[in-house]
């Protein structure tokens, strides 16, 4: 813990953390917050689940390309134009019954304009730290994050159960502009200019790291986004059990990777966070109990911060600095196909055999998450000792001050 500490203590480091966790914020709330707001609309999951796939693959798409024109307009006009167009639209879906298809149709816009918060402030990390403190701080922020995901379930729960489902999308809204311009004025957003690439958009996935971070991201988020499915359905809408149960996978993650984060990055590394993974998740679908779910959950999110950190970590040694961003945008465009398919398939299960479909499908995503870094080692970047550091660019890069 003193190393966290110590990277706390770091000029602008909490705050850039605490700025970029607040934007981010309506990550760990939307999906719920549609969810609930779509099926209580509809009464079918499995229209939510064509909501919530519309909202990622829009975000999918918009991933890489939104983090590329960073590196040509700069960071603060990309996410401020974002920002406003991504309110627009999920105000549109909270406060206007317009039908599935045009709900559909406003959701991709809003995943289109999500503001690409996350590219951003991981690119703007190697610039903070040293190159020792950089793998810690990449722990550190995944561990982070899981903020998000316990008090964002909890909030949009309690919100959308006692208040309204409208409200809480709006509460999204408000965390999403807040927060939104609380990151964009933040002094560091001023002292990194990220600079244009001279690649074609995609090639940078030739990198196998960042290939192997993409695909076992998709499967981490698929398999993350079924189980959410999944545990919202076994409680129902009036279920405030789902809330708890959320919030304790999340702790689960938050606190393997506090307890992990300082692990040497072997090749083994994301094989062995995703197995923790798929582990939990499998023996979490013999028994629908809350107590059940709340125990193998934690287990299964031991892995998860890990995992991250990880790809985090290997996407960032393996390209040079002026890809980064576009390259942790593909990372990002990654989970968020997966996203959009843990929630359809998990939807249509549910409605087709129970919630226990949602689980099962789960645990098969996982368990294809950890095979897939266990057949691909040799991709995996051997980190120990060391720099995690993006590769640098063959002409200086000027600083903004």
């Amino acid at each position: 813990m003193s190393s966290y500490a110590t990277l706390l203590k770091t000029r602008g480091v909490a705050r850039i953390i605490a700025a970029q966790l607040t934007a981010r914020f309506p990550f760990g709330m939307l999906s719920l917050a549609f969810l609930l707001h779509i099926e209580h609309t509809y009464e079918s999951y499995g229209v939510a689940g064509l909501v919530l796939a519309a909202l990622s693959i829009g975000q999918a798409i918009a991933g890489p390309l939104t983090s590329r024109l960073m590196g040509v307009w700069g960071m603060r006009p990309v996410i401020i134009t974002t920002m406003i167009i991504c309110a627009l639209a999920i105000t549109t879906i909270a406060l206007f019954p317009i039908g599935i298809a045009a709900d559909m149709v406003v959701a991709f816009i809003a995943g289109l304009t999500m503001p690409p918060i996350q590219p951003a402030v991981r690119t703007i990390y190697p610039k903070m730290v040293n190159s020792q403190q950089l793998t810690p701080l990449f722990s550190l922020d995944a561990s982070a994050q899981e903020i998000i995901w316990i008090l964002g379930p909890v909030v949009t729960t309690f919100v959308s159960l006692q208040i309204g489902t409208a409200w809480g999308i709006l509460l999204a809204v408000a965390f999403l502009i807040g927060g939104g311009i609380w990151f964009v004025t933040s002094p560091e957003l001023g002292r990194v200019r990220i600079p244009r690439s001279k690649r074609k958009l995609g090639v940078v996935l030739k990198k196998p790291p960042v290939l192997l971070a993409t695909i076992v991201g998709f499967l981490l988020v698929a398999a993350c986004a079924a189980i959410e499915a999944g545990v919202v359905s076994t409680f129902g809408e009036g279920g405030a059990e789902a809330g708890f149960v959320l919030a304790v996978f999340a702790i689960g993650s938050l606190v393997g990777g506090l307890a992990l984060g300082h692990k040497p990055i072997g090749p083994w590394a994301l094989a062995r966070r995703m197995a923790i993974v798929f582990i939990g998740t499998a023996i979490a679908a013999a028994w629908l109990n809350v107590w059940w779910l709340a125990v193998t959950l934690f287990i299964a999110g031991i892995g998860i911060a890990p995992a991250l950190a990880v790809m985090f970590a290997i996407v960032s040694a393996s390209v040079r600095f002026s890809d980064t961003a576009e390259a942790y945008g593909w990372v990002g465009t990654g989970q968020l196909i997966g996203a959009a398919l843990g929630s359809s398939l998990a939807g249509f299960l549910i409605d087709g055999i129970g919630s226990v479909g949602a689980f099962l499908v789960a645990a098969g995503l996982a368990l294809l998450g950890f095979i897939v870094p266990f057949v691909g080692k040799r991709f995996h970047p051997d980190l120990r000792g060391r720099d995690a550091s993006p590769i640098p660019d063959t002409e200086p890069v000027g600083m903004v001050n």
